[in-house]
């Protein structure tokens, strides 16, 4: 599944494609996997990398999700789009393995930081920039943690809906699937999702438009 805006010609293209290398893996051609995995690891990487903010767990996940796809392939037979299935296979581990990860700090009562990669940037997610300034670095790494931060405080599920909805461009029927619930449901948890990141970053949006206006 490609996330990037794409033509719907393109789309079914790569549906078909996917399609017919289901039905060869599914024929005792295992090398026909290999494809799927090179087409839809880097979206599900990705997501699994903005859910955790670790690249450990989010390679573990597109390790984990592309062998539960493999090993349940023959339930993909009737559905439309490999790359929407395998997708929501992450999605659904990737917020398995945080509610585990959470439990296993509560036990120990010593909770370590949310960014074990000491603040690297999203490697799914970088985008040239031409010669930022000294000030205008300092102001994204501020933005950067304080999101962070905010997305940290968040439940699983308003996490997921919100990486889902606003980074990743899902559907609300997509995210519903995902979080096993309606619609309704779904847009709900997104919007409390960007309530709660709007309440949590305005202190940091109101201090920075006061020194602008002091600069100015």
């Amino acid at each position: 599944m490609n996330r990037m805006p794409q033509s719907s010609e393109s789309a079914q293209a790569i549906a078909a494609s996917d399609a017919l290398a289901v039905e060869r893996t599914l024929a005792g051609e295992r090398d026909a996997f290999r494809v799927l995995v090179e087409r839809h690891s880097h979206n599900v990487f990705r997501l699994a990398f903005r859910m955790t903010r670790n690249q450990h767990d989010a390679e573990e996940i597109v390790q984990e999700a592309f062998l539960r796809a493999y090993q349940k392939l023959g339930q993909f037979a009737a559905r439309a789009n490999f790359g929407t299935w395998v997708y929501r296979i992450a999605a659904n581990y990737a917020i398995d393995r945080m509610r585990q990860k959470q439990k296993e700090d509560a036990r120990r009562q010593s909770p370590g930081p949310q960014d074990e990669n000491g603040g690297e940037d999203d490697p799914a997610s970088r985008v040239p920039d031409a010669a930022p300034t000294p000030e205008r670095l300092t102001q994204s790494l501020e933005l950067r943690k304080q999101m962070e931060t905010a997305l940290a405080a968040l439940s699983h599920a308003e996490r997921t809906a919100f990486v889902m909805r606003h980074w990743e461009g899902c559907g609300i029927e997509e995210i519903a699937a995902v979080l096993k619930s309606n619609s309704s449901a779904a847009k709900n948890t997104v919007f409390r999702a960007v309530q709660k990141l709007r309440l949590a970053l305005q202190p940091y949006v109101e201090t920075r438009a006061r020194a602008m206006g002091t600069e100015s």
